[in-house]
């Protein structure tokens, strides 16, 4: 049984903003930089912004109009000549032998094993003039924000923009993780990770610079770029751990006493719960019949129930449940300590300084996705900042992984939040970067695996995703989205959902983005066609972002050893240009 004890100062109207008492918000660099708004497509009304929260979308799309259909855009992607005229020959040869590389298991696996034997066998100067013609210099752009130039300006000048990302990842060792026994998942022990582990205030403050150098040099670099930031460079992992329970926790909660009461019936957005059928306590903690103490609507939906978590100091004491070997009420949420709450100012106030950084130089922040353990944490923080800095257009970009069995639900609340509020949603849709990680750990640890069970289900659950938030764009104008995809189909798929939705490219509401390096036939063929497409341009020192490139390396295993096709258009175009007598092509921009 759950307890409520009885606080009646808790109201809907004096719910605060997610801890907003322990910092002051500051808008006033928000408006300096206001842009006008994307010319809308005639035929269409974007006038009626008022209309209630989502609840039904995707139910009369699908069907065009003569006069949208005459404004059909279709992207040939088998046209080479078009999708390789940004690059050489010998950068054509170089993405044949990475690829085919990056195909065999045993050079994936012990990549880092050949590394280290490279450099003692080749010398470190050596070693890096391979790297710089081999992997490296297929799938990052330079070593600073300077000599990453050329290339932005190239793919710029081809209909390709940037979302630029410091590579520079931090691990730990599994020596180092077995020290740290208060650090501690929603599901238990973290195991190793490309993730920031540190708690060193220096070192996060020193992250927080580099972040703002790379937002400067995509602001100088391009008028519409993105810079991307990962949030467990900005505080200590063990604080976005205990922010993710109490999340998880709070959520959970909600959807039990949804289903005690039957309510589970359609989105998780129009689920609600009937607070009189709560039992309330009284401060000694004997159970009373009474009004619920909320002071609220005698049901509400998750979006009020996430509301409440806003307040979480009244909640901590307000929500408890029994102890039956102390015989006692014990909150379900517990209290934060000092040093918590001094995290959690100091995650804010980096997060804010990066955001007036972005408006400033006119660059919208993407929030990467990271581990499930901490993924709560990271989009409830991403969608504190979309409050304040989305309100006249989209800055902030949350990250959305539907390879999750939760992705649809955390979309379609967020996207709701966003309509009853009055700010623009912006996300970037991926499949996953941590499968294999992910679903070995559930089987270790014995919880139920968060990932989707094949890729056909995440392949599903994307385009639902997708679709749903295409529907918000042609119903408000109020949503943004980034199809961050590899996959032909799911591209294929949004400019087939964007014909028929008469959603148009030059009204830049729907980006298409591809890692630096990879599918290129995709990207410029888009870019040349006037859709925003972007590249995934990582950069860094090699030696700091071999990391990085070990990572690429692991998730896109099975990308690689599927990208026939890819490397059959890259031959294709190679035989075209040498039958031509092209193969000393430069790219010309």
């Amino acid at each position: 049984m759950f307890h409520v004890r009885a606080l009646p100062s808790l109201t809907r109207t004096g719910v605060a903003p997610f801890l907003s008492h322990r910092r002051a918000r500051s808008t006033s660099s928000i408006s300096a930089a206001r842009t006008e708004h994307a010319p809308t497509v005639s035929g269409r009304n974007n006038t009626d912004h008022d209309s209630d929260c989502p609840g039904q979308l995707g139910q009369e799309g699908g069907h065009s109009s003569p006069s949208s259909r005459a404004n059909e855009i279709s992207v040939d992607f088998e046209q080479t000549q078009e999708a390789y005229k940004s690059k050489d020959s010998l950068e054509l040869l170089r993405s044949l032998v990475v690829f085919k590389l990056c195909s065999y298991d045993f050079l994936v696996d012990k990549n880092k094993e050949l590394s280290t034997l490279g450099q003692k066998v080749l010398g470190r100067t050596l070693f890096n003039k391979v790297m710089k013609m081999t992997f490296y210099g297929q799938f990052v752009a330079g070593e600073d924000h300077v000599a990453i130039k050329p290339l932005i300006q190239k793919n710029q000048a081809y209909g390709v923009g940037s979302v630029l990302d410091y590579s520079v990842e931090e691990d730990i060792d599994e020596e180092e993780i077995q020290q740290k026994d208060e650090l501690r998942s929603v599901h238990g022990e973290v195991t190793t990770a490309p993730t920031y582990f540190h708690a060193d205030e220096a070192k996060c403050d020193h992250h927080m610079e580099t972040f703002i150098k790379c937002i400067k040099a995509s602001g100088g670099a391009s008028m519409d770029g993105f810079s991307a930031i990962k949030v467990t460079a900005l505080g200590r992992p063990q604080f976005l751990l205990e922010l993710s329970e109490v999340t998880v926790k709070w959520r959970r909660f909600f959807n039990f006493l949804a289903l005690q009461q039957g309510k589970v019936v359609g989105q998780v957005s129009e689920q609600r719960v009937e607070l009189t059928q709560l039992q309330v306590s009284t401060s000694n903690g004997a159970p009373q019949n009474a009004v619920s103490p909320l002071c609220l609507d005698r049901s509400i939906d998750v979006l009020d129930w996430n509301s409440l978590l806003d307040d979480r100091d009244k909640c901590a004491d307000l929500l408890v449940v029994p102890n039956v070997k102390l015989g006692k009420l014990e909150p379900l949420l517990k209290d934060f300590s000092d040093e918590d709450e001094k995290q959690m100012q100091r995650i804010l106030q980096r997060l804010d300084a990066l955001a007036k950084h972005a408006v400033e130089n006119r660059v919208r922040l993407m929030v990467d996705a990271e581990q499930t353990y901490l993924q709560p944490a990271i989009s409830r923080l991403a969608l504190e900042m979309q409050r304040v800095y989305n309100k006249e257009k989209p800055v902030i970009f949350n990250t959305y992984q539907c390879y999750l069995k939760e992705a649809f639900d955390s979309v379609s609340t967020d996207v709701a939040l966003s309509c009853r509020e009055g700010w623009h949603f912006a996300a970037k849709l991926v499949r996953g970067a941590y499968m294999y990680q992910e679903k070995g750990r559930a089987e270790e640890l014995g919880y139920e695996d968060p990932i989707n069970p094949d890729y056909e289900s995440t392949n599903r659950m994307y385009h639902r995703c997708l679709d749903f938030v295409l529907d918000e764009i042609a119903r408000n104008g109020n949503a943004n989205v980034m199809v961050a995809s590899h996959n032909e189909d799911t591209v294929k798929h949004t400019l087939r959902r964007m014909n028929e939705l008469g959603l148009m490219p030059r009204e830049n509401k729907v980006y298409f983005g591809q890692l630096l390096g990879m599918c290129d036939q995709i990207s410029f063929p888009l870019g040349q066609a006037g859709f925003p497409v972007y590249k995934y341009v990582p950069y860094g020192p090699i030696d700091e972002v071999m990391p990085y490139l070990t990572r690429r390396a692991q998730e896109n295993r099975g990308f690689m050893q599927g990208v026939q096709k890819e490397r059959g258009l890259l031959w294709k175009e190679l035989r075209r240009r040498a039958a031509s007598g092209e193969l000393l092509h430069r790219p010309v921009y």
